[in-house]
């Protein structure tokens, strides 16, 4: 299993593996908006590619600490922060449960420390804030999300640095 940034070319798995992950969710996003996600920092953004198939993929993007992107919009012009948020995770059904989105963490918190980012935010959603606290990240309940986040929807963050390295 590679995991390597992403191509033009993978666009179409990662929309199917979006879409298979959010929509009974309500929460999917359309090509162009997912695609805009990783215009800012490419290298921040990654699959995981079996040599035949993905089987997921992570997307990060600089957004100031305690905000988050709109799941309608388009990400433009986007903001120097030292906050990286993790905007999406997804590895497709049949691989889970292997450590292949901690592996996607792990190479996203080493580019983050790599490239001076001293924070990682997320929004937890479907129930998986219990998967990021194992990860190490804390829950922010006193910050209201967009609603198209869901009800469930809770923001979370670290900090990170070379020592937070072994627990990504």
């Amino acid at each position: 299993m590679d995991i390597r940034t992403i191509h033009a070319g993978d666009w179409n798995a990662i929309a199917a593996l979006e879409a298979a992950a959010y929509t009974d969710l309500g929460l999917s996003e359309n090509r162009h908006v997912l695609e805009s996600r990783s215009h800012a920092t490419p290298n921040l953004c990654f699959v995981l590619d079996t040599g035949t198939e993905l089987a997921g993929y992570l997307l990060a993007l600089p957004q100031p600490a305690f905000r988050c992107p709109d799941l309608a919009m388009s990400t433009h012009d986007i903001e120097r922060s030292p906050n990286l948020h993790l905007h999406d995770l997804v590895v497709a059904q049949r691989f889970r449960r292997r450590g292949l989105a901690t592996m996607l963490v792990g190479r996203l918190t080493a580019a983050a420390i790599d490239q001076g980012y001293q924070r990682i935010s997320l929004v937890a959603v479907g129930g998986s804030d219990a998967f990021w606290s194992a990860q190490g990240y804390q829950p922010h309940p006193e910050i209201a999300l967009p609603a198209g986040y869901g009800p469930t929807a809770l923001y979370m963050s670290r900090p990170i640095d070379d020592r937070t390295m072994s627990h990504a």
